[in-house]
């Protein structure tokens, strides 16, 4: 433990800096996680109550007014998870290496994931004033499942990662 007013260890950081890494954290990552779990329930809800034209709209506005709040939280906890990591001893080496794997895949499953839901909304834009296109309903439903996968994607290597982070700090 480092006492208030010595230097600590190399590669440490003194108690009140891990303390308040520690804390954005914890609070970027619930809400990271928070937000992934409140889409899905935002999706199923919509699905059921919103015709089809509003529901585009209504996830085009939800995602340009959630991806700052999600994208932000994403960086916060990756940043002070990094930070926090490199003062860890490095008895959990393939851990970290996991984790930090984990981290990356995740950004480039979330980038792929937004640009796909970019993507989609155009579609299915298209496909409203198309409604008698069998090939872009085919198109639709393909991209849709595509984004399905990518959004299962997000969720497991959330959890992996949460799931790394406890092993670590344990």
């Amino acid at each position: 433990m480092i006492l208030a007013g010595t230097v600590p260890p190399t590669g440490a950081l003194p108690q009140q800096a891990d303390a308040a890494l520690t804390g954005v954290l914890v609070f970027a990552a619930a809400v990271w996680v928070g937000g992934l779990v409140a889409i899905f329930v935002v999706a199923r809800v919509a699905r059921r109550t919103l015709r089809p034209a509003e529901r585009v709209a209504f996830f085009r506005c939800l995602g340009r007014a959630y991806g700052p709040v999600g994208g932000l939280a994403l960086a916060l906890a990756l940043v002070s998870g990094a930070v926090l990591l490199s003062g860890h001893p490095w008895d959990g080496q393939v851990t970290a290496a996991t984790a930090a794997a984990a981290a990356g895949c995740l950004v480039a499953v979330t980038v792929a994931g937004v640009m796909r839901a970019r993507r989609m909304t155009r579609l299915r834009h298209r496909a409203l004033g198309n409604p008698g296109d069998p090939g872009l309903a085919r198109q639709v439903w393909r991209e849709a499942i595509t984004a399905a996968i990518l959004r299962a994607l997000i969720a497991a290597l959330s959890l992996a990662l949460l799931a790394l982070g406890v092993l670590l700090a344990g």
